[in-house]
């Protein structure tokens, strides 16, 4: 599953994708009674946002995502904080079995930051209850709304600016609205999960470089700009959102936690 997010936007993601709240990464602990002796795996891990703070909590944490340049740059921002506790694997969701079968013992959790839309969640909660210990659980989480559907005067300016440049406006929400997440809670209940959910609120005052960083991670790598277009076309984006400075951003934090009851 090539999803086009090696090369460039492996740093870009590093450099601007924000980490989660220390209040998620206690909750998802608390919720799921996880300890010393737990293993963890965190789906579609990116560049270790969510893998990385998690490992302080258990015994390891496997990051599983299809790209490798994804991985590559997780293992050494790890190394850079200090955390050794985590693995890497290039995979996908559907290799779970698999995982099980290697692992040879039931995990603490299965985490999945912003990455659920790129996955069949339907077949994946189905068989997530095998891989989990008894009081264990599924945590989907989404950190914050993408840039182009803020409820602000400078977002609906970038809507308009990103229409112009796409030839379309951007619509997805990366599985961030309550709509996906109801999705989430009724299939994980259907698959005999007990479920709750975290609400974290936040903002934060982005720079016109965060915002561009953050846009660009957000971009497949056939879709980022080459270099030699990049100074003109910021340029333009610059110049359409000036006038609605300062751009604060809305954070809404949301996890949907789904309890392994059985």
């Amino acid at each position: 599953m090539d999803l086009g997010f090696g090369g460039e936007i492996s740093d870009l993601y590093h450099r601007f994708r924000r980490g989660y709240p220390p209040e998620l990464i206690r909750a998802v602990a608390e919720a799921f009674s996880l300890g010393g002796d737990d293993l963890v795996i965190d789906l579609g891990c990116g560049t270790g946002q969510l893998a990385t703070p998690m490992a302080r909590q258990v015994r390891a944490v496997i990051g599983v995502d299809p790209e490798p340049d994804m991985l590559a740059r997780a293992r050494s921002a790890a190394l850079e904080q200090g955390v050794s506790n985590v693995g890497w694997m290039v995979g996908k969701d559907t290799d779970l079995p698999l995982l099980q079968s290697l692992l040879g013992e039931r995990v603490g959790a299965l985490t999945i930051g912003q990455a659920l839309h790129w996955m069949d969640h339907e077949t994946l909660f189905a068989t997530a209850g095998a891989l989990l210990r008894p009081g264990g659980g599924i945590a989907v989480v989404s950190n914050g709304i993408p840039l182009w559907l803020q409820d602000s005067d400078w977002s609906r300016a970038l809507r308009a600016w990103l229409q112009d440049w796409l030839g379309a406006g951007p619509t997805n929400s990366c599985g961030t609205d309550e709509d996906a997440r109801q999705r989430y809670a009724e299939s994980m209940i259907a698959n005999g999960f007990e479920v709750s959910q975290v609400k974290i609120d936040s903002t934060e005052e982005l720079d016109f470089d965060h915002l561009v960083g953050g846009l660009y991670s957000s971009l497949s790598v056939d879709r980022l700009p080459p270099p030699e277009e990049r100074a003109e076309l910021e340029a333009s984006l610059r110049s359409a959102l000036d006038p609605h400075r300062p751009y604060v951003e809305d954070v809404p934090v949301r996890a949907v936690l789904g309890t392994k009851i059985t």
